[in-house]
């Protein structure tokens, strides 16, 4: 006997579906200002450099297919008067032409030293045990900020056999230098600069940008803080430099109320998830949800001929086929029901979160719903 069963129910059995409520109350929060905000122009920088990883026991760039890497290398070698023959075609296999980046962190000084991260950009299958030769990394305004050069850490290895046979952990063909760049130039700042300072706060939100500005007038007097938008506030500051920096030491360990956040319903339709905010209301509206169940048995049976009739046994198919609905009732939201009186009437006829995301959907299509619906 063979059964093949179509069910659709609110019952997930197949997979586990995780859905999150954020239960909050109407209590005020407050976060240190350096939490929430940041100085405008203080910021990391990404640095890039193109260079060559030697040392490699075999697994470097086919100049067959990365002509680049023997260019760069022959290039090398002229700028310490080694001269190739021409006619002879560079093959270098422990040779590896490599993308290298780093991060710039504000402040950084000359003389200190950041970590890069090297990549292959031809087709070496591994750099470990490759050693970076220097390579200036720039900006994107073309400016030398680093130097790099050391030798890589590679977590990643692989390995293969003369059948084809392979196996890999990680990924090989990228590593990293702790410490593997000396900064030479240090990034532009506009800290110094000028008789003011921009918080721009992580979050835009008129109501925090407000409340940042009142709370440092409050400390300072009037008209030091300036909310600009919904996202920048300047300030004025001291010329000196060390009194600025002991200014934005106490503005950005002040405590800041933020403002609560719109209205917002966010669906993840790759996990299930759901997310509820605060302030999420429903109009008057009435819900209705069930679940259908359609089974499939297949029952062959055995036709049997009379003994004396001649004929042949054959198997006729028999084909069963049965309907269930699940009557679940009504709900029915009141004016502007809370998010608790939403969940626990969702919760009433056990929708699970596939469904809900149905109902959702309905509620904004029908203008029920008063919040922003997300789908990412």
């Amino acid at each position: 006997m063979r059964k093949n069963r179509i069910m659709i129910s609110h019952k997930v059995t197949a997979a586990i579906v995780t859905a999150i409520w954020l239960f909050t109350s109407s209590m005020v929060y407050a976060e240190r200002l350096k939490d929430i905000a940041s100085i405008a122009g203080v910021r990391t920088n990404h640095l890039v450099g193109y260079g060559l990883v030697v040392g490699l026991d075999g697994t470097g760039d086919k100049a067959s297919q990365a002509p680049f890497t023997a260019q760069s290398f022959q290039s090398m070698l002229k700028q310490f008067g080694v001269t190739i023959p021409e006619g002879v075609n560079l093959d270098p296999k422990n040779v590896a032409a490599v993308a290298v980046h780093a991060d710039l962190p504000p402040f950084a000084k000359p003389g200190q030293n950041i970590d890069v991260t090297v990549s292959s950009i031809g087709n070496s299958q591994s750099l470990r045990g490759g050693s970076l030769l220097i390579t200036p990394l720039k900006g994107v305004n073309g400016k030398i900020y680093a130097l790099a050069q050391g030798n890589l850490v590679v977590g990643g290895f692989g390995a293969a056999g003369n059948d084809g046979s392979r196996i890999q952990v990680n990924v090989p063909s990228v590593g990293r230098i702790p410490n593997g760049a000396i900064i030479e130039r240090p990034a532009p700042s506009g800290f110094n600069a000028g008789d003011s300072l921009i918080f721009n706060l992580h979050n835009a939100d008129f109501t925090t940008a407000r409340n940042v500005a009142e709370q440092i007038n409050e400390l300072l007097g009037p008209e030091i803080a300036v909310p600009l938008d919904g996202t920048s506030i300047k300030i004025a500051a001291p010329i000196n430099s060390s009194q600025r920096v002991s200014y934005m030491s106490m503005l950005e360990n002040l405590d800041i109320e933020l403002g609560q956040e719109a209205a917002k319903v966010i669906i993840n339709s790759r996990t299930g998830t759901i997310v509820v905010g605060q302030h999420v209301k429903v109009s008057p509206v009435a819900v209705t949800h069930g679940s259908l169940t359609v089974t499939i048995t297949e029952r062959p049976e055995v036709n049997q001929p009379n003994a004396l009739g001649g004929g042949e046994t054959v198997v006729v198919p028999r084909t069963e086929i049965q309907v269930n609905q699940e009557n679940n009732r009504m709900f029915k939201f009141s004016p502007g029901a809370t998010l608790d009186e939403i969940v626990r009437a969702v919760n009433q006829v056990g929708a699970a979160p596939g469904d809900l995301m149905a109902i959702l959907e309905a509620l904004k299509q029908a203008g029920a719903l008063k919040a922003e619906l997300v789908v990412i």
